[in-house]
């Protein structure tokens, strides 16, 4: 085998949807810096659905390993396979070592990432990161493009500069399939849609009341609109309860593939979401999307879409980054009522009458 390597670069790509999302960031500055360089990624098993939105990417490279498991002779398999790609650069954006082990057991030559947990030999490009000036999970994914390397700031990516928006791929085409796969069309998949998504996976800390939830739906059913209640197997029950008190709303959490999500959010006239990886895909899309924060910071982890408003009510004790109210009371949620949301969705798309 010739010595000779590609100019492809290897994205180890973060295990959280959202993130994954604000990683198509980094994947589209480095096709802008170089249209030609093919871009892969490892990703976990259910990255595939979410990357085959994404153009830029050529290959994703499943791992299946669960958060916080090492699965060491998973990645060394990977690691061997991955030789015959002969990858240039590796990007790796998780700060833990295990992340690291794949592009070091590949003998990729070039390893990129910020210093994190006893990586030394295992990355040969290592950034300091200043959480100052890259707050946002976004511009520290973007600022590992840097070409010239060392301190954000001192290359060619700077910061404050406008950074390319995710946008993955949901044709009409899609949409339709999706759509009579679900035995949704005709009857829900035309006129006004408001898609709600009232689960989010880190915690109870970041998830609007079920019973606002359902006040919303009432308030748009009873205007003729279709409203669907999309979520994982697991937000299920939460689902089950705003379908019971708004009769009518569609309940499809843990009723599709990732793939029929972004399709499905993408035909919605708007989204009604918590601080979630729904409300990153949506915010993907064209929908207009209505975010809501509590226990988290929009500044940190906002939706990246000129379509999207915040609703956020910066209280005193948000954003705390609890997975539980630690007070007890919720209020940074609880004080979001239905009539403020639905000001926004009317504000933001064409009232629903």
């Amino acid at each position: 085998m010739s010595n000779q390597r590609d100019d492809a670069v290897l994205v180890v790509g973060p295990g959280w949807v959202g993130d994954m999302v604000m990683a198509q960031s980094l994947f589209k500055t480095l096709r802008q810096q170089s249209p030609e360089r093919p871009i892969d990624v490892i990703a976990p098993t259910w990255g595939q659905a979410l990357l085959e939105r994404m153009p830029e990417v050529r290959h994703t490279l499943t791992l299946p390993v669960a958060h916080g498991e090492l699965g060491l002779l998973r990645r060394w398999r990977l690691g061997q396979a991955l030789k015959r790609l002969r990858h240039r650069q590796a990007i790796v954006l998780p700060r833990s070592a295990k992340a690291a082990l794949v592009p070091w057991l590949a003998r990729i030559p070039h390893r990129t990432g910020y210093l994190g947990e006893h990586r030394y030999g295992l990355l040969n490009d290592i950034r300091p990161l200043d959480r100052e000036r890259t707050y946002r999970t976004v511009d520290r994914f973007v600022s590992l493009a840097d070409s010239e390397g060392g301190k954000f700031g001192t290359g060619t990516i700077q910061p404050g500069t406008t950074q390319p928006t995710p946008a993955l791929t949901s044709t009409a085409t899609q949409q339709k399939r999706t759509l009579e796969d679900l035995e949704i069309a005709p009857r829900f998949g035309t006129g006004t849609i408001i898609t709600l998504c009232p689960g989010a996976e880190y915690g109870p800390a970041k998830r609007w009341p079920a019973g606002s939830f359902a006040a919303l739906a009432r308030h748009y059913l009873a205007r003729d609109a279709a409203v669907w209640l999309l979520g994982a197997a697991k937000d299920a029950e939460i689902t089950r309860s705003i379908a019971q008190d708004a009769p009518g709303a569609l309940d499809l959490a843990g009723q599709t593939t990732l793939s029929q999500a972004i399709d499905l959010l993408a035909a919605s006239t708007a989204v009604v979401t918590n601080d979630s990886g729904l409300m990153h895909i949506a915010a993907a899309t064209p929908t207009r999307v209505i975010a809501l924060y509590g226990s988290s910071d929009p500044e940190y982890t906002p939706p990246l879409s000129r379509h999207a408003q915040i609703i956020y009510h910066h209280l005193e004790c948000s954003p705390c980054f609890a997975r539980e109210c630690p007070l007890g009371h919720l209020n940074c949620l609880r004080g979001i009522s239905p009539d403020e949301v639905i000001r926004a969705i009317d504000h933001t798309a064409p009232p629903v009458t």
